[in-house]
């Protein structure tokens, strides 16, 4: 007898829940469905009763847009608020209509409402999310649930960033496990190989009772960060080389030596490298899979002033001068109060020259200061942050500093 498959027809806000819900399940949750601080949602709720001053609106901001694909959050504040990092400010020009400010789709059309000294932004009527068909077969099914909202940012510009680099402290890479051999003498090492790893610190790597083999990433040379200043060592940033998954455990094994006697020897853990970004080889080290972590990257303003802070290095050190787009490291991070998501000036350094307007005078001047562009906080530490550059004219280079934005 032939099987009839049931059709659902899910209504948007249930097709949330149901993703949410199964994301949590593969701890991978979506930028769409990130949460909202009680900050944010009370700085939304204020402006959703006053709207806008019509100065804080950005110059060109038009009067209707659909939304489409390939938009983002940040993309969509930019052009309706002079300072796009006032996300809060646009989620309660339009709370009545987009209840979830993660929550807005390709084919809506936004409507800017304008009354006195203030402005409202509202979603056009029949503007709303389409309702999806999910056809259900009567059996398991195990896929992930795609998600049609609007990213706050272009994910893959950090995503890498997220589980690649890591900032550490003191000799912690030191004290990492380490690559002892690879079959056949091998010298260099890449995905598909058999490696055999020991610890370092006096605990040896074992297999998990139960669940899934654990994986390990693998680091090479913990390069110190300094302050571009003081010189002061502020952390340790590792290579990133690739992913091993632990096959057996450390163990010992008795031998027979050629005197007649016994005697245990060391037998390191075996793993397979299952990903590789550069080739690995004996002695570098690994560290467990950290878990995979919420975190919203609704772009905002620090909560508190920012203070001496500046950039410090470009990831993997391979340009003098960082890009739209590309990451950075500066000096602050939990300690100073920044979290992911916290967006940040960048100032340019005003050059110091001698003043020869006058005759006969020469007096050593130092030029202001000068805007630079943009950043957002997305992976912090405790003294040290990455950071995306969401906008720079000129670029930007180590030393320039980094100030609340205005």
């Amino acid at each position: 007898m032939k099987q009839r498959e049931a059709v659902a027809v899910v209504p948007p806000f249930a097709l949330g829940l149901v993703a949410l819900l199964a994301v949590t399940v593969l701890a991978a949750l979506p930028a769409a469905a990130q949460p909202v601080s009680p900050a944010q949602r009370s700085t939304a709720e204020q402006v959703a009763q006053a709207g806008v001053p019509l100065s804080e609106l950005a110059p060109n901001a038009p009067d209707t847009y659909t939304v489409k694909s390939g938009d983002t959050l940040w993309a969509i504040s930019r052009m309706y608020l002079n300072s796009p990092w006032r996300w809060p400010e646009l989620w309660g020009m339009n709370m009545d209509d987009v209840r979830n400010p993660h929550r807005i789709y390709p084919g809506q059309q936004l409507v800017l409402e304008k009354l006195g000294d203030r402005a409202r932004l509202r979603v056009a009527q029949g503007g709303q999310v389409p309702t999806e068909t999910i056809r259900v077969s009567p059996r398991v099914r195990v896929q992930a649930l795609a998600d049609g909202a609007l990213p706050t940012l272009q994910s893959h510009l950090i995503e890498p960033f997220l589980a690649e680099p890591v900032i550490l402290e003191g000799n912690t890479l030191e004290l990492a496990p380490r690559i002892v051999a690879a079959p056949d003498a091998r010298v260099l090492i890449t995905r598909g190989d058999r490696i055999y790893a020991r610890g370092s610190d006096g605990t040896q790597l074992a297999t998990r009772a139960t669940g899934p083999s654990e994986e390990f990433r693998v680091f090479r040379t913990a390069t110190p960060l300094r302050h571009p200043i003081t010189k002061a060592v502020l952390g340790y940033e590792a290579q990133y080389l690739g992913k091993a998954l632990l096959v057996r455990g450390e163990g010992s094994e008795t031998v027979l030596t050629s005197g007649g006697e016994t005697r245990a020897t060391a037998v390191p853990a075996t793993l397979d490298v299952v990903s590789a970004r550069s080739e690995m080889r004996v002695g570098d080290r690994l560290m467990p899979e950290p878990g995979r972590q919420l975190v919203s990257y609704t772009p905002r303003a620090p909560e508190g002033p920012v203070e001496g802070a500046m950039v410090v290095s470009m990831y993997g050190d391979a340009v003098a001068l960082a890009g739209q787009n590309q990451v950075v490291v500066i000096n602050k991070g939990t300690a100073d109060g920044l979290t992911a998501g916290h967006v940040l000036a960048i100032q340019k350094a005003g050059a110091s020259l001698v003043d020869r307007s006058q005759p006969g005078e020469r007096t050593q001047i130092k030029l202001p200061d000068e805007r630079n562009g943009l950043m957002m906080v997305f992976r912090p530490f405790e003294r040290l942050s990455y950071a995306l550059i969401l906008e720079t004219p000129e670029g930007v280079k180590v030393g320039d500093r980094v100030v609340n934005p205005r």
